[in-house]
């Protein structure tokens, strides 16, 4: 996935920790885990925690194992003794709770976002640690306490700072009282909310101290020059001023809610209003929210038609229907039922038709072992400009400085017009970044859906349709891999699914960013607001062009059913451009602005922890709530349609934010299923390969199993809740206790036998039916080397490592989280590529890196700086002209700039790798070995299948020698040498860097193809 800076999205490094916010703390239902406390026969759980000084109150917000957490922010704690507060929780017959304590205003301690993990019986929580047996109010027996007490040591005290800026990463460098200073520049603060960063200085038995501010790059704020002074307790600094405050700025204000005077025996108000509308075969029903003394929760949608009758509930006023039968009569009626289970009379009905099924498709998957190829990823919109008039730039092209070179500038044509390039250079297959119609504010990359069931007309033209990419690449024999991303929508939410209306208005300040609200007109980025509206000022013109309509999202008032606190209130900050933000007017999880039937409501606090699963990435991603029924029926059918259109596989964007349980329950056999359904033995073939983004360097990812990329490679191997929310809770939590030694392993990457010559058929039994992006290999191929040690010790955790995607750097990343294009110099790409192309697993190549482009240059810095400083350049200037491939990796013709990029010495090397490996069937589906064999990259791989036998033994760089080999002729596919064992052992000089040797075993009926290709810059 691509990542943009603020306000599109920041790279994973700099993504929003929120660990101060409530979301972090609320939303974890079964976190990173501290132990269990030792259970006893009792069935309640008497925690005590510290009175502190600096929270006026105290409450414990709490979820029983098996139950719903408390509602934010908790229950106050009662006074048990002096300097201490207790709560007595009745845990039923589960064996523990999970806690979180807050002071109501926003400030929170979940043991630093994995919140506490406690059992039965008496519990004390203190410091961040958790102590069991002994209640620090207990009576103290004999011998009685001397009349003169002992002197107690005085709560911790701390102060709470919030700062104001437009800083990405604002430091904080203090003094507590009139001890030292914090080392220059300081602490980095954690960024709170929009414009706001937060930091808590612990003062000991200090009353305050000094501070100041920076941005890490030299430039300060010291109160000029006079510091800041402050005390104990929350405060702000904004415009230069430190003022004590009651409430965080980013605390959200509480609706208060009515307190009925005995018990609710009034049901709501009838909806009404119903109104349903078809889109072809989806339908969207609205209504007229209802009242209560309460306050509604929930509503009852029921059709009628069609298979029978239907009923779901929903949590707000709106629902969509999808994958009904085309043409169709149905009817709805909707009941709204309240939190004591009064349900209202049901609602006048609405009967709506629904219109024609989907175009049928033409395409077809091309089928076979995706070992077989190997893939060039292509950012489409930064590719080839086949249609200049297509162009769009957006809102934030001028921000970004990019000028001409608009955002979206490569479209479906120009990756049509050179998928002989592509095919020239020997890969067989694209993966290509997602296709449906995004909207957000810089977008290009793909991943803000907003409407999945439309391809995004940025990249569509007449006679280049999405259909015609893939019917003309499948008629040169070359394969599309789709990116398609289930965890999140767009800020603005999903049409079709759920979108939220938000605060705005032509207020003056705000007229730039509001469309004038036209009737029926609907959002479509190809027409952008010019910057010339006489009604805006010169200046409002300029920060209105590029915008696309938006009159649709926005209203000045809540609208009906709307769930956001505070509708339309002033905030009390500002936005960049100066002017008074007001609740309701930003996408946000924590607002009440997405409802948790399709999204959820927090913010990622623990990359590790289970709120991974179940938070918002960032502001601009929209988290979907994946065990919800009614988003999995929408992402169903909606890449059901790109299956039928005959793409051969997907890349599963951000694959470890949604539970492993879920894939394996849902989604990945609704793939599967309708593949097969819809193409036979073709669909049989369909390859999925699912982003599971882990940054270190070792085997799990922090010991975390669930956050592993090997991990989404195996079946669930024990039964869980038949609740898909409740299973991905039990899941998380089994899988984790498991741990890293006690996963499944497996046998089907690697030859057996003692001699290690032996090919076995491999058993995918327990295979998900997901492989995943090799993430350890991606981390340390700053050394083709390291990344290949590092490989081979993993791979016996994946379930068939040979069918793992490797690349050395992406959209996201190069080796070692690197935020720059991979820049390691010309002889160890040859290096990196010949180690890719020979070892297991599926090669794959990020667009330009043949050429080395943009080597060094930041992958992504959002809309701060033009793209074409990038590693997201435009890429066609070094395509222009004409190119013809005879085959893969043969160029019968070329000229132009393209024909001088072909003549690149990585373009030459990777030709003929792809010609070596299409060559040599164990170099694209073998099993490896490597017992016997003495040298760095050294390794034997064999495949036998049917009448296939093919027996390879490789080197990259380094000299080998390779033991309990099968006697006989040996071929070396890169020079053409031929040699005769008959000692069972053969050694190889070293080839050089970049170079490589792999002698291929003759066999009765397998015959080595020889020297393949010509002599080139690295490999001769």
């Amino acid at each position: 996935m691509p990542f943009s800076s603020p306000p599109d999205r920041a790279p994973r490094s700099r993504m929003r920790l929120l660990g101060a916010l409530v979301a972090a703390a609320v939303a974890i239902p079964l976190g990173a885990l501290t132990a269990l406390s030792s259970a006893t026969a009792a069935t309640t759980s008497t925690v005590y925690y510290p009175q502190r000084s600096d929270w006026t109150t105290t409450n414990i917000h709490y979820g029983v194992d098996g139950a719903a957490w408390t509602t934010v922010p908790g229950v106050p704690m009662e006074a048990a003794c002096t300097g201490w507060l207790r709560k007595e929780i009745d845990l039923g017959s589960a064996s523990g709770v999970q806690l979180t304590f807050n002071n109501g205003s926003g400030t929170w301690d979940n043991n630093r976002g994995a919140n506490y993990r406690v059992g039965s019986g008496i519990v004390v929580v203190k410091d961040g640690a958790v102590t069991t047996g002994t209640a620090p109010c207990a009576t103290t027996p004999s011998p009685t306490p001397s009349a003169t007490p002992s002197p107690t040591t005085s709560p911790t005290t701390s102060a709470t700072l919030y700062y104001r800026t437009d800083w990405t990463a604002p430091r904080i460098h203090y003094q507590v009282g009139s001890g030292a200073w914090t080392t220059v520049p300081g602490v980095v603060m954690t960024s709170a909310c929009t414009g706001w960063f937060a930091f808590t200085i612990d003062l000991g038995a200090a009353t305050g101290g000094q501070v100041v501010f920076n941005n890490g790059s030299g430039t300060w704020d010291n109160n000029r020059g006079a510091n800041y002074r402050y005390a104990t307790g929350l405060q702000t600094v904004s415009g230069g001023t430190l003022a004590a405050v009651t409430t965080s700025p980013c605390a959200p204000t509480p609706t208060p809610t009515p307190t009925p005077s005995g018990p609710d025996t009034v049901a709501p108000t009838v909806p009404a209003g119903l109104v349903a509308t078809a889109d072809g075969v989806r339908v969207t029903i609205g209504w007229a929210a209802s009242s209560d003394a309460v306050g509604v929760t929930g509503y009852t949608l029921t059709r009628t038609g069609g298979a029978g009758i239907v009923a779901r509930d929903v949590a707000t006023a709106t629902a969509t229907d999808v994958n009904l039968l085309p043409r169709t009569s149905y009817t709805y009626s909707v009941t709204a039922y309240d939190a004591a289970g009064n349900r209202s009379a049901a609602s006048a009905s609405a009967t709506v038709t629904t219109g024609d099924a989907p175009t049928a498709t033409t395409g077809e998957p091309l089928g076979g072992d995706p070992r077989e190829d190997s893939i060039y990823f292509v950012m489409t919109a930064r590719f080839d400009d086949g249609v200049p008039s297509n162009n769009r730039g957006g809102s934030q092209n001028t921000r970004a400085g990019n000028g001409t070179d608009t955002m979206f500038r490569g479209d479906f044509q120009g990756l049509v017009d050179k998928l002989d390039y592509v095919k020239a250079l020997g890969f067989s297959a694209i993966w290509i970044t997602p296709v449906v119609l995004n909207r957000s504010d810089y977008d290009f990359h793909g991943y803000h859906g907003w409407d999945f069931y439309r391809v995004d007309t940025r990249l569509e033209t007449p006679g280049a349709t999405y259909q015609d990419l893939i019917d003309t690449a499948h008629a040169k024999g070359m394969k599309i891999y789709q990116d398609v991303v289930y965890n999140h929508t767009s800020r603005w939410g999903a049409k079709g699914l759920f979108v939220p209306t938000v605060w705005g208005a032509r207020d003056g300040q705000w007229d730039w960013m509001y469309s004038a609200k036209e009737e029926g007109r609907e959002y479509d980025p190809m027409d952008e607001a010019t910057g010339n509206d006489p009604t805006l000022t010169a200046a409002q013109n300029l920060l209105a062009k590029g915008r696309p309509y938006n009159g649709d999202l926005w209203s000045s008032t809540a609208t009906a059913g709307s769930t956001c606190a505070n509708f339309g209130t002033l905030t009390g900050t500002k936005s960049a451009e100066g002017f008074s933000l007001h609740n309701c007017q930003w996408p946000s999880p924590t607002s009440g602005m997405f409802p948790s039937t399709y999204y959820h409501q927090c913010w990622i606090g623990n990359w590790e922890g289970k709120d991974a699963q179940d938070c918002w990435l960032h502001e601009d991603l929209a988290d979907l709530n994946t065990e919800s029924k009614p988003v999995q029926d929408y992402l169903i059918g909606a890449y059901n349609q790109f299956i039928d259109m005959g793409v051969d596989g997907f890349r599963i964007d951000t694959a470890v934010h949604i539970p492993r349980v879920t894939w394996n329950r849902v989604f990945l056999p609704a793939i599967q299923q309708h593949a097969t359904a819809v193409h036979g033995e073709k669909g049989k073939d369909f390859y999925v390969f699912g982003e599971v983004a882990a940054f270190v360097n070792d085997k799990w990812n922090r010991g975390s199993v669930n956050h592993s990329a090997q991990f989404y490679t195996w079946k669930e191997r024990r039964e869980y809740s038949v609740d898909d929310v409740v299973a991905a809770a039990e899941q998380f939590q089994y899988e984790n206790l498991m741990g890293t030694g006690n996963q499944p392993t497996s046998t089907n990457a690697f030859l057996t036998g003692t001699d290690g010559n032996t090919y076995h058929a491999a058993d995918h039994s327990k295979f998900s039916g997901m492989n995943v992006i090799d993430m350890r290999m991606h981390m340390n191929f700053g050394d083709a080397n390291n990344a290949y040690w590092n490989g081979k010790d993993s791979d016996d955790s994946y379930n068939d490592a040979t069918y793992n995607v490797v690349y050395v750097d992406s959209h996201d990343y190069g080796p070692n989280k690197s935020t720059v294009r991979y820049n390691g110099g010309t002889d160890a790409w040859a290096e990196n590529m010949s180690l890719m192309w020979t070892f297991r697993g599926i090669p794959t190549l990020y667009y330009g890196s043949e050429i080395e482009f943009q080597a060094g240059k930041p992958i992504d810095c959002g809309p701060t700086c033009p793209l074409a400083t990038t590693g997201r350049a435009y890429y066609g200037d070094n395509l222009a002209g004409s190119v013809v491939a005879a085959d893969f990796g043969v160029v019968a013709s070329a000229s132009g700039a393209v024909a001088t990029t072909l003549q690149k010495p990585l373009v030459k090397h990777v030709q003929r790798l792809n010609l070596i490996r299409r060559a040599v069937p164990a170099l694209q589906k073998g099993q490896y070995s490597t017992v016997g064999v003495q040298g760095n990259m050294a390794y034997k791989r064999r495949f036998t299948e049917g009448t296939v036998d093919s027996f390879v033994l490789v080197t990259v760089t380094d000299g080998a020698t390779f033991g309990q080999i099968p006697n006989g002729t040996y071929v070396d596919v890169v020079t053409g040498d031929r040699r005769v064992v008959t000692t069972g052992s053969l050694s190889i000089a070293a080839p050089g860097k970049g170079n490589l040797r792999a002698y291929v075993l003759e066999l009765p009926g397998n015959p080595a193809p020889g020297k393949v290709g010509v002599d080139g810059p690295y490999l001769r």
